[in-house]
C-alpha cells in the first residue's frame, strides 16, 4: 500500500471509531496539568514547547487519549510504551513513527491529519517555513503539537527546571512521587508552578506562582 493510500486508510478507522467533538477548540487535559496551560486545556489548532520531561510531555496527551482521541508520537525510539500507559495513553489509539529519519516534519504533518495529538521531539532549529506549513495544517485539521525542545511561536513554553523522586526509605522502597517545578511562558506572562506525578499519574498540583524578576 503507497503512502497516502494508508494515510487515507487510517483517515476513515480513526474518523469512524473516533467520536467527533465539534464547536469546541479546547482538548480534553487532565484537570492537574489544567493550570500549566492558558485557558486550562490543549487547545486544537495550536503548538506548545516542552523543556527537560518528557514524562511531562506524556501526561499533557493522556487527558486526549483517555477521552478516546487518537495520538501519536514521531521520533522517540527509546519510548517506554509501559511508562507511557502508566500516565494515561491508551496504547490500542497510540501511532508509533519512532524512526523517522530526516523527515520527521513530514511525519509530523501527515500524522497531523488523522490523529488528535502528535508529539515529536526537535534535535535542532526548526526552519520558520516548515514551522509554518506545520502550523497551517494544525489549524485545518484542528490537531495539536506538542513539540519536546524548541519550536518557533509556540502557544506556551514549558520549562521544566527542578525534578524529584520520592518513595525511597533507606536504601529499600519504590519511587512512588514524582514532583516537577515548571515554568511557564504563554500569554498570560511567566510564572512556576509544581506538578506532582503519584504513581506515574498527575497529582493534584502544589501551586506556587512566581513572578518573574526583572
Amino acid at each position: 500500500m503507497s503512502a497516502p493510500s494508508a494515510v487515507r486508510a487510517l483517515q476513515q478507522r480513526i474518523t469512524e471509531m473516533q467520536v467527533p467533538q465539534l464547536g469546541d477548540r479546547s482538548v480534553p487535559t487532565r484537570s492537574e496539568l489544567a493550570s500549566l496551560l492558558p485557558g486550562g486545556a490543549l487547545m486544537r489548532g495550536c503548538s506548545y514547547s516542552v523543556h527537560g520531561s518528557l514524562a511531562l510531555a506524556l501526561a499533557l496527551i493522556a487527558g486526549a487519549s483517555a477521552s478516546g482521541m487518537w495520538c501519536g508520537a514521531v521520533g522517540f525510539p527509546d519510548l517506554g510504551l509501559e511508562a507511557a500507559a502508566a500516565l494515561g495513553i491508551a496504547l490500542e489509539r497510540f501511532v508509533l513513527v519512532p524512526r523517522p529519519g530526516d523527515r520527521t516534519l513530514g511525519a509530523v504533518a501527515t500524522l497531523s491529519e488523522v490523529l488528535s495529538v502528535v508529539l515529536t521531539r526537535t534535535s535542532g532549529p526548526v526552519r520558520q517555513a516548515d514551522a509554518d506549513r506545520v502550523a497551517a495544517r494544525l489549524r485545518e485539521r484542528g490537531a495539536v503539537l506538542i513539540c519536546v525542545g524548541d519550536w518557533p511561536h509556540p502557544t506556551s513554553t514549558l520549562r521544566v527546571t527542578d525534578s524529584r523522586w520520592q518513595g525511597l526509605g533507606t536504601g529499600r522502597g519504590i519511587l512512588a512521587q514524582h514532583t516537577l517545578t515548571v515554568q511557564t511562558m504563554d500569554r498570560r506572562g511567566p510564572s512556576t508552578r509544581t506538578i506532582s506525578f503519584d504513581g506515574g499519574r498527575p497529582s493534584a498540583p502544589r501551586e506556587r506562582i512566581l513572578e518573574a524578576l526583572r
